[in-house]
């Protein structure tokens, strides 16, 4: 299987992030919104790809969140795979996921999103 980047398709941020993969990044995967996507075959359900991005290796390992933009960018062309890389690195890491995180709480508010890609209430 090809790898495959999955995001939520109901939120305009997400799906204005996943064009610019699409058009920008140019990953060597799939990029798929979770209401497309069987993600009971990876063992997902719809709350975790409601709240974070996730990213199946193309042997079905899955990555949420920060890590999963660092798959994304490492099966991409460089420089994009060397910032994979780097952002996967101990310390580097750390600082991805908060980043990923508030990203995430405020997804609404940033240029592309609207109220209905606020986070769901947990």
């Amino acid at each position: 299987m090809r790898p495959l980047m999955i995001f939520d398709g109901d939120c305009a941020f997400c799906t204005t992030s996943a064009n610019f993969m699409r058009r920008r990044i140019r990953p060597r995967c799939d990029i798929e919104p979770w209401q497309r996507t069987d993600i009971e075959a990876f063992g997902l359900t719809p709350a975790e790809c409601t709240t974070a991005v996730q990213f199946v290796t193309a042997d079905r390992r899955v990555y949420s969140g920060s890590r999963a933009v660092m798959q994304m960018l490492r099966v991409a062309p460089q420089p994009w795979a060397a910032l994979g890389a780097i952002g996967d690195a101990p310390g580097v890491a750390w600082v991805a996921d908060r980043v990923y995180r508030w990203i995430a709480l405020n997804r609404d508010r940033l240029p592309g999103g609207t109220p209905a890609c606020a986070m769901p209430a947990a």
